[in-house]
């Protein structure tokens, strides 16, 4: 076993300037770059060291007639188009608390990405890295801090935030939409959003630096599902030169794709609920009463469907035939995607209240749930307990994912656990408490308090491998944490250079193939991943098929 104490890297944080309040206006000065729909003009910031195009559309906006319908290209402009400011987050509601935002407001015309890089004209172009956000495919926005792609720009990587269709507007399935449709399916066009906005890229993203030929694309949560969709659909698999996938994927969990015909009855008891006729008449309505409306009627959460367009099957069949984008994949998962309550709920963490717990969760497989989770004390129970949650929640189905693709190419695959929870509060924050997904809420809010964390949180490492931990001031940052963050992003731009993260600055990380993940924490170290091959194909036996070589 490898095992060793991360030492420092020199890997620049760039939030340690924003952070500081450098002057902008004396560091910033404009500039064009031509697209194949005209010029945009962005900024250069010296003190970085790094170009920004902010806000550059991708397509039409998605309004009027346009709205439930594939993104639209966009017409060419004349003169110079301002790409200096985040342009509007797609509609959803304030629901997570972990999400800052840069942009000024929230509008249906939200069909923008950012850009980030030190070198518009290298030598050789620079490979590039489409990040999509998370946010439960009903929030999240590609201005958020803990994106910024400054940092990864500094280390040679064009960076790219995208902004997609979001809830109702991205998601909503509907069998007169279906009708509508080249393809005879609707629903799925955030996605189809994502695949627009990778096209632009690969027609546009030489102009600011980058390689076409090598574009990265990753994500958290909602955005990694999203790159496991992106890999396996035919629209989008052969755009893309590696994958990282952090917390999630399109198979496993409660966000995996559904049947065309469940997704537009949803859609038809969305339209009955809020009294609504016809998709013309829903067309109608403003995009904030839209959103207040399914609001107020608790109508917020979507899934995928197979659409028979973006998603021609259902995914995980996709998965077991092969018919994925044969590229390296990075993937993993954290030590708390989700907390020991998840399964226990209120009740004390004891031996009894868990054997209970499991039994009404898996009345017919407990005994083997049990042997493979087990919960002998207290401490593990609260271990099991929370391993069981994460699993439920993410972890299965992105390690499902890994496996799959690990099968079926000939590139290679890595997979890592990370385990270092995040530091203490700041005073300032100290009125805070962990609230859904890795978030915080205010304690006045909430009746009680949640446990406190026993490992890395859903979406914790995000500013760690971004290099972007001195964006969020939430959190009292430590030397550690700043070690870790280098070492962490440092694999990340490895991966994204060459595809395989390992090199002679850090630590080897196995591949899956070999039947080991990395596990990164303030310690980095190799296991293997037997107990979870057997625990996840219980799992798989348990929703219904058999995880085994083909």
């Amino acid at each position: 076993m490898i095992k060793i104490r991360i030492i420092k890297w020199l890997i620049p944080q760039i939030g340690l300037m924003l952070m500081f309040g450098f002057n902008v206006n004396a560091t910033l000065t404009s500039l064009q770059v031509t697209t194949h729909k005209g010029k945009v003009e962005g900024l250069y910031d010296k003190t970085l060291g790094v170009y920004q195009f902010k806000g550059v559309p991708y397509a039409k906006p998605p309004i009027g007639e346009l709205r439930w319908r594939p993104p639209a290209a966009m017409d060419a402009w004349q003169g110079v188009m301002p790409t200096k400011d985040f342009a509007a987050r797609p509609m959803q509601i304030p629901i997570f608390g972990d999400m800052n935002f840069r942009s000024a407001d929230v509008s249906e015309d939200s069909l923008y990405l950012n850009i980030w890089s030190a070198d518009l004209t290298p030598k050789r172009p620079q490979p590039v890295l489409v990040y999509f956000h998370g946010g439960g495919f009903i929030a999240g926005d590609g201005s958020e801090p803990r994106y910024d792609g400054s940092s990864m720009a500094q280390n040679g990587v064009v960076t790219v935030t995208v902004n997609y269709r979001l809830g109702i507007f991205g998601f909503m399935a509907h069998s007169e939409l279906s009708a509508e449709s080249s393809y005879n399916g609707s629903g799925n066009y955030g996605f189809l959003d994502q695949v627009a906005a990778l096209r632009w890229v690969k027609e546009n993203i030489a102009g600011f630096g980058g390689d076409p030929q090598r574009i990265t694309i990753a994500g958290e949560s909602a955005g990694s599902m999203s790159v496991s969709a992106l890999m396996i659909s035919p629209l989008s698999k052969d755009l893309i030169f590696a994958v990282i996938g952090e917390s999630g994927s399109i198979v496993g969990s409660d966000f995996s794709s559904q049947t065309l015909a469940l997704a537009e009855q949803k859609g038809a008891d969305i339209l009955t609920k809020l009294k609504v006729k016809s998709i013309a008449d829903f067309r109608e309505l403003s995009a904030s009463d839209l959103l207040q409306k399914t609001t107020e009627q608790d109508l917020i959460w979507y899934r995928p469907n197979i659409d028979n367009y973006f998603l021609p099957q259902e995914p995980l069949s996709l998965l077991q035939q092969g018919h994925i984008a044969k590229v390296p994949v990075l993937a993993g998962v954290n030590s708390e995607e989700a907390g020991f309550n998840q399964v226990l709920g209120d009740k004390t963490p004891n031996v009894e209240n868990y054997t209970n717990a499991v039994k009404q969760l898996y009345p017919k497989y407990f005994k083997q749930v049990l042997a493979l989770y087990p919960g002998n004390d207290k401490e593990s129970v609260l271990d099991s307990a929370q391993a069981l949650a994460s699993d439920r929640f993410l972890s299965y189905g992105t390690w499902v994912w890994a496996e799959y693709v690990q099968r079926h190419s000939d590139q290679s695959v890595y997979y890592y656990l990370y385990t270092h929870p995040r530091p203490q509060l700041t005073s300032n924050f100290s009125d805070m408490q962990p609230a859904l997904a890795g978030g915080l809420v205010e304690k006045s809010k909430v009746s009680e308090t949640l446990p406190s964390s026993r490992g890395a949180v859903h979406s914790a490492e995000i500013e760690y491998v971004m290099g972007n931990l001195a964006t969020n001031q939430v959190f009292a940052w430590n030397d550690d944490d700043y070690a870790i963050s280098s070492m962490f992003q440092g694999y990340f731009i490895r991966f994204i250079k060459t595809g395989d993260p390992n090199s002679s600055e850090l630590p080897v990380w196995p591949k899956f193939a070999d039947n080991k993940r990395l596990v990164i924490g303030t310690t980095i170290s190799d296991e293997s991943m037997s107990l979870l091959r057997k625990r996840y194909t219980l799992m798989a036996k348990i929703n219904g098929f058999e995880l085994q070589e083909d």
